[in-house]
Formats: structure tokens, sequence, C-alpha cells
């Protein structure tokens, strides 16, 4: 079956591989992000393609979370502690891409000194996106070793700071965007990128946090 890229998604790939050295003195452009590295290949199963089509049903980006996380499907199969990790992990590595671009692009030179400032602010704000979606990995990395032993308190305790660490990561990615907002219209080729990067990134936040959302809660 044919995957389905978001328009949101494509925009970025385009706006990132249009820039080149030659082009970046007069109108400096994000670094393209790169992917995170996928497992090796494998054709998930059946149950597993069902699973997670319908897991990301009830995320709000339906079709950038299959696709994002099908590659990765012989690791979590049905497991929705594995899938959540996954999309946890997805997120972490592209906003430490997005960081990394961002703190590049404002190291180049030839923005407009309040941009320049902005552009500096969003990659650390960034960054602390990237380790609080680290975090919640982590977080569920333990409960899912846990396994049938965990107790009702710890998938409680996981669930509840994987849910806190991520609804952060969200406030930040939106304080980015905000300071580039603030520092004028996003005008340059710069600017638009990173909106249209900073984007992206809380798409797959938000991902991550309804696949949290939607992990099985034991009876009090």
């Amino acid at each position: 079956m044919a995957l389905t890229v978001s328009p949101l998604l494509l925009l970025l790939v385009l706006a990132a591989t249009a820039s080149s050295p030659l082009l970046a003195v007069a109108a400096p452009t994000l670094p393209p992000s790169p992917s995170p590295v996928p497992p090796p290949p494998c054709v998930p199963p059946h149950p597993t393609v069902a699973f997670l089509r319908a897991r990301c049903g009830s995320t709000q980006y339906h079709l950038t979370c299959y696709d994002s996380l099908i590659a990765y499907g012989c690791a979590f199969q049905t497991s929705p502690v594995k899938l959540a990790r996954a999309a946890a992990d997805v997120n972490a590595a592209r906003l430490r891409a997005l960081s990394a671009g961002v703190k590049e692009l404002a190291a180049r030179g030839g923005v407009p000194a309040a941009e320049a400032a902005a552009l500096r602010e969003c990659a650390s704000t960034v960054s602390t996106a990237a380790g609080l979606a680290k975090e919640t990995a982590a977080e569920l990395a333990k409960l899912d070793a846990a396994g049938a032993a965990a107790g009702k308190s710890q998938v409680r305790w996981a669930i509840s700071n994987a849910q806190t660490w991520l609804s952060a990561a969200m406030t930040n990615e939106a304080t980015c965007a905000d300071g580039l907002g603030a520092a004028g219209p996003a005008k340059s080729p710069a600017a638009r990128d990173v909106v249209i990067g900073v984007v992206s990134a809380k798409e797959h936040t938000s991902i991550a946090l309804a696949l949290v959302n939607g992990m099985p809660l034991p009876p009090l």
C-alpha cells in the first residue's frame, strides 16, 4: 500500500532540500532534518498494521502517525507501551534535528538581529522539548521492561509523567513559534522554514501524546 505524506511535511522537505551553500548567503534556509534511522527492514504482520491504523485513528494526524511509525511495526507489534515509546523516540529525534538545524541557521548570519536572537532562543526551547521527549521514551522503556510485573502505581506514574513531559514539549514548541512572531513577520526564508519545521515537529509531539493517552490504565 502506498504511503501518503502529509502536505505540511512535504512542504518542509521541499523547503529544506531547496537550500544550498550558494543560496544560503543571500537567503538562509533551514538545513534538512534527517529522519530517525528505522530498524532493519521487515514486513509488519497484518495484526500490527491493523493495530497501528486503529491507534493512529485516535490521533489528530492519522496519516502522519501511520507513515512515521509503520517502519517500527516489528518492534512494537500490538503493544500500546512499545508503540507510545516508538512515537516518543521518533519525536525526540526530530526535535533534536530541528534544534541543531535552527542553531546552525542562527550562526550563519544573513538575518536581522532580532530574528537571529529569536532563532537562538528557538533552538534552546526546541532542544528542551527534545529532552522532554527523550525522558518520555526512557520512562516508557522502563515500564516496558517491567512488563507484567509493573504495579498499578508504576503504570499510572509512567503515564502521568509522559503526559506531563509531552505537554510541556508542545508548550516549548509554541514558545519557539511565538518568539519568531514577536521578532516580526516571518518573511525571510529562514523564519518561514523554521515555522514549518516547528509545526511539523508539533504534529509528532501531538501524536506521541495521543498514543500515551490511549495506553490502558489499570483499575484503582
